[in-house]
């Protein structure tokens, strides 16, 4: 284990090791995620997981939906909000939901952040920009079913695994049904789980084959390897939209701590281990290793 600090560079160079398995979230700056696997190209040692590339543009939520949007992936219409006098150029439909432009694990988002008018909308903004020192994503609100999909592989040997459906149902009922900061850290805890997932989704066919279909296009889009998670929505016309995409998954090895990679690796038939050592494959086989 090295720890992905200031003083990691001297200790990856001292240790050359054949290939490094990356869970390295970064420190500082919108682009944190990259600082590992940009010192490991540098000295050109193998990784797992995506790029720097890729990690910096999956972390900015907006950089990521303009990529979608692009190659005509679904996704919420959305603006960006880098003040608050940006507010007078608000063209969006109400409700809206406000997050902070790359963040991950539910910061920032709460069950408030879903707004209907422009009182809170601004209240929201603000906050974001207050406390996150970054800007606000304002996205159009999917009021359909949610699911989070781990992918596995690269190449046309990507697979998704059980597909998993977040049931809103389970939180209380002055909660806003979204997978929030409070859903996930705060009412969801390893001594009192929330029986909030459903794996596999009871869905049908079609639903099935569309989520994985789009689940799969948005990974080589941009252009994830070994593994990611990708959380959708449905929207009005049932179409499933793209609302992140996680490269570096959660991986929480307890099944007690909700964690969604390993809860779909369990359901195809994966224990904890065996997950893990999937990923490196992917990896020494990209590698040629």
């Amino acid at each position: 284990m090295i720890e992905a600090d200031c003083r990691c560079f001297e200790k990856i160079k001292e240790n050359s090791p054949d290939i490094v398995f990356n869970i390295a979230e970064g420190l500082f700056g919108l682009s944190r995620e990259a600082q590992i696997p940009a010192i490991l190209d540098m000295l050109n040692i193998p990784y797992t997981g995506s790029d720097a590339l890729t990690l910096t543009i999956t972390l900015d939520k907006s950089r990521a939906k303009e990529i979608l949007s692009y190659y005509k992936i679904p996704n919420a219409p959305f603006q960006i909000f880098n003040n608050l006098g940006e507010i007078n150029s608000f063209s969006l439909n109400f409700p809206v939901i406000i997050k902070p432009v790359a963040e991950g694990s539910g910061k920032g988002i709460l069950s408030s952040s879903v707004v209907h008018d422009m009182h809170n909308l601004k209240n929201g903004i603000d906050r974001i920009l207050s406390e996150y020192n970054q800007p606000a994503l304002v996205e159009e609100f999917l009021e359909g079913r949610e699911f989070t999909v781990a992918v596995l592989g690269n190449g046309n040997e990507a697979v998704v695994l059980p597909i998993i459906e977040i049931d809103f149902t389970t939180l209380p009922k002055d909660f806003t049904p979204i997978y929030s900061y409070e859903a996930k850290w705060i009412l969801d805890t390893k001594e009192n789980q929330l029986d909030i997932f459903s794996c596999p989704a009871k869905i049908d066919n079609k639903l099935e084959k569309n989520i994985a279909s789009i689940a799969l296009n948005t990974y080589h889009t941009l252009r994830c390897r070994d593994w990611s998670r990708i959380d959708m929505r449905i929207d009005r016309n049932n179409i499933p939209n793209i609302i992140e995409i996680n490269p570096l998954p959660g991986i929480l090895p307890d099944p007690k701590e909700n964690s969604c990679y390993p809860k779909a690796a369990r359901v195809a038939g994966m224990d904890y281990n065996k997950m893990i050592n999937e990923v490196l494959n992917s990896a020494r086989k990209r590698y040629s290793i």
